[in-house]
């Protein structure tokens, strides 16, 4: 049963019945400025007014009708005139006494009377009243909300409510902020600066009294591990994650002003609906009446014509429209202070000044369209969000959780175990494709050399001065920065430096005052307008370099070199097909020894090359020589020792190749040589002779005379057949005759008592001599043939090259 004055089966209409407008997610709570949530406030007062007053409507009596008793000659009078005051009705003519009188109508026909008076005598403004509220709040609360809602913009808010959420509560924006905190607290320090810090605000520029102290005492610069290093590696893993986030984030949104733009358009909305609505309520309210006159023509159905009607509830109905109208009028302040808010600053741009300043993170970025709003938005809220949210969007934090996430991964006890002997016998870390270098690295003190590849923005810290075995270094698609405290260290210590990029422009400049350097190879492209000029930077700061290796497309030999022509013994340039036209600085390089010219596109030997007194091997690989006409002249050259013409298109030797009598090493392989000459013989002190790779069908007797001879390379040719004079180099320990045509192998083999490498697979021979069993340097792993020769060899000749 409900309550008295409802029917059994009335009841109250729930306010939780409208939550579905409004619901939201409690995290957007933060996008939303005091504002709105006063806003929202009013719009469940006014929807408690008009559900109130729908309930009302809905469970109880609207109207009750009583007949007018009227004369026939007043009978044009309006009705429920004899309720009016008395001075009206005295005015208005004098009424006749209808107090007692029956008017003869069943229940059914006050029923029907007072629903067709309800339906026609009552104005629409007081019949429809609670339901417009109703409705009309429930529109206000759709455009609140509608943005939260709407699939264009409401996924952008999710995805930034997530990530703020989780910026907020990350523990690396606590420990960032505190680290900033407390050196903005301590100041600079001399000889005191956080590994991490220093990797990740760049260079130290030190002022000239600071300069004067690490010139004085370079090796008392002590780091300290920042406090950052707390942060266990899951929380860094997922602040590292939250940057990715950020990042994307940022691109993402920057890219438009949807957010920007639909709140607007649903604020001007909300505004323009209610100057209509306060305008039509002021208009109406008074039409909400408690007495009601009724004229319908029941006269055949009920006798009567006039009616008296009260509304039952007009009272109650015209104090909620006051309140209602107050409340919209409350609502639409706030609407226009919203609308001023928008108009009368920038949203759609937002600077992170004021937490530059205050956390000392100079990177962070401004940024724009409904990035900028959102934030507007949270500072509406709480300032205290986009401040922990900026340390996401600042490069420096995201370098130093790098660097700590590094130092995590990398503990020096795991960098010990990638410590090797390199090729020059030095204890070598290398590291391959980092993020960044561990601060870790040094605190190996032993480490002899450093080889870094593919790792992004290096900036050494302080405490490479802790490497004090530290004498080669390589840079291969690392760039570096190089603190001044950490150049005076290294000028005098470092001896070889490695640097590898895609333009030779991007070599560090600290590289070219390393005075102590011995080598310098760098590899890299001179832009295509530069590539002519071939300029370097100059090596004048290099007194001790002996060895300059230069990998680029330079079209001529840079000018610098010559800056260290006094010293320098060994020269690379290798050009990688690029044609190198001038060498004439070459003839200045007087102390030069060693001389490579690989790739370089030359059709000659260079003059050039003939003046170098000095020099002992020379390199021409790759490149397109025809003719070696030239040859005669080396004779100039009296230390030339090592002569190297592969891969090239030679197609003869000339025959004054015999004035080449000092010459040790002759490479001719991969050319097009048919035939060797005979003075070939004349070069006595020849100990190795590689034409290997070649088109050769014989090879002439007198090689025979090359007594000094250990090493002969013909593999790869169309030999049919080796003259016995070849046995007679008995100083042979290595002969290389595979891939050729040969069918037999002279008994003569064996007066070769230091043969220790013998190579004859690929060729036509059915046995192998005996004799090879003389050959008492040759071992099985040293005999390169077919394993049906080799077993075709007697037991004893087999079990003797067997022998360890």
């Amino acid at each position: 049963m409900g309550p008295p004055g409802f029917p059994p089966h009335g009841r109250m209409i729930p306010v939780a019945e409208f939550k579905q407008f409004t619901e939201q997610q409690p995290a957007f709570k933060v996008l939303k400025p005091w504002w709105d949530v006063l806003a929202e406030y009013l719009t469940v007062a006014m929807l408690m007014i008009g559900v109130f007053g729908c309930t009302l409507q809905v469970t109880q009596d609207k109207i009750i009708c009583l007949p007018s008793h009227e004369s026939r000659e007043n009978s044009s009078e309006a009705p429920c005139q004899q309720l009016l005051p008395r001075g009206v009705s005295e005015q208005l003519g004098g009424l006749r006494e209808v107090s007692g009188l029956k008017n003869n109508l069943d229940l059914q026909q006050y029923s029907f009377i007072n629903q067709l008076c309800y339906e026609t005598a009552l104005h629409w403004y007081a019949k429809y009243f609670p339901y417009l509220v109703v409705i009309h709040t429930l529109i206000f609360m759709v455009c609140t909300s509608f943005w939260f809602k709407f699939p264009g913009t409401s996924s952008k808010i999710e995805h930034f409510i997530s990530i703020l959420g989780k910026c907020f509560d990350s523990p690396w924006t606590t420990r960032a902020l505190s680290e900033v905190s407390g050196e903005n607290h301590k100041g600079p320090a001399v000889g005191r600066v956080p590994a991490a810090v220093a990797t990740a605000a760049g260079a130290v520029k030190a002022g000239e009294g600071e300069k004067e102290k690490v010139l004085a005492e370079p090796e008392k610069v002590v780091t300290e591990p920042p406090v950052v290093t707390l942060l266990d590696k899951k929380e860094g893993e997922q602040a590292k994650a939250l940057f990715e986030k950020v990042k994307k984030f940022r691109v993402h949104v920057e890219e438009g002003d949807i957010l920007y733009s639909m709140y607007i358009r649903q604020t001007v909305l909300k505004v323009c609906k209610f100057f209509a609505i306060l305008v039509y309520n002021l208009v109406y309210v008074e039409k909400i009446s408690f007495l009601v006159a009724c004229r319908v023509e029941t006269s055949e159905v009920t006798g009567y014509a006039s009616f008296c009607c009260n509304h039952t509830k007009a009272h109650l109905f015209s104090k909620l429209a006051f309140c209602y109208i107050s409340f919209v009028c409350v609502y639409g302040l706030t609407c226009l202070y919203t609308l001023y808010w928008l108009f009368h600053r920038p949203l759609k741009e937002y600077s992170f000044r004021s937490v530059r300043e205050e956390t000392g993170m100079g990177d962070i970025p401004d940024v724009k369209n409904d990035f900028a709003f959102m934030l507007h938005l949270i500072d509406q809220y709480d300032s205290l969000y986009s401040k922990r949210f900026a340390v996401f969007l600042s490069e420096v934090s995201e370098s130093r959780l790098k660097q700590l996430n590094l130092n995590h991964e990398w503990t020096p006890e795991k960098l010990r175990q990638k410590l090797q002997r390199n090729a020059r016998g030095r204890l070598e870390l290398a590291l391959c494709m980092l993020p960044g270098l561990p601060d870790t690295v040094f605190e190996l003190g032993e480490v002899e050399a450093l080889r870094l590849e593919a790792i992004c923005d290096i900036t050494f810290p302080p405490g490479l001065s802790q490497l004090v075995q530290l004498q080669e270094l390589s840079l291969l698609h690392s760039p570096a920065r190089l603190p001044f405290s950490s150049q005076i260290f290294l000028r005098d210590r470092l001896k070889v430096i490695r640097i590898k990029c895609e333009e030779l422009r991007e070599v560090p400049l600290w590289v070219f005052g390393l005075r102590g350097l011995e080598e310098l190879h760098l590899e890299g492209l001179f832009p295509p307008e530069l590539a002519r000029a071939a300029t370097l930077e100059s090596l004048r700061e290099l007194k001790q370099l002996k060895v300059l290796s230069l990998r680029s497309n330079a079209g001529k030999v840079p000018a610098s070199v010559t800056d260290v022509a006094g010293h320098l013994q060994r020269l690379s340039l290798h050009n990688d097909g690029a044609r190198l036209l001038a060498l004439n600085s070459l003839k200045k390089l007087a102390a030069l020894r060693e001389l490579e010219l690989v790739a370089c596109g030359l059709e000659r030997i260079p003059h050039a090359v003939f003046s170098l007194g000095a020099l002992q091997e020379l390199d021409l690989k790759d490149n397109h020589l025809r003719s070696i006409e030239e040859i005669l002249s080396f004779q100039h050259c009296r230390k030339l020792v090592t002569l190297r013409l592969w891969h090239n298109q030679i197609a003869y030797v000339p025959e004054h190749v015999r004035k080449l009598r000092g010459l040790e090493q002759l490479c001719l392989s991969h050319n097009k040589l048919e035939a060797l000459p005979t003075q070939l013989g004349m070069c006595s002190s020849l100990r190795l002779l590689d034409v290997s790779h070649n088109g050769l069908r014989a090879v002439p007797p007198e090689l025979g005379l090359l007594q000094n001879l250990q090493h002969l390379a013909l593999s790869y040719n169309a030999l049919e057949a080796l003259p016995d004079e070849i046995f007679f180099c008995r100083k042979l320990r290595t002969l290389l005759l595979g891939y050729n045509h040969l069918s037999y192998l002279s008994p003569q083999v064996g007066a070769l008592r230091a043969l220790s490498r013998l190579e004859l697979k690929g060729n036509r021979l059915e046995a192998l001599p005996e004799e090879l069993g003389s050959c008492g340097g040759l071992k099985k792993a040293g005999l390169l043939v077919e394993d049906t020769l080799y077993e075709g060899l007697p037991a004893e000749v087999r079990d003797k090259m067997e022998e360890e």
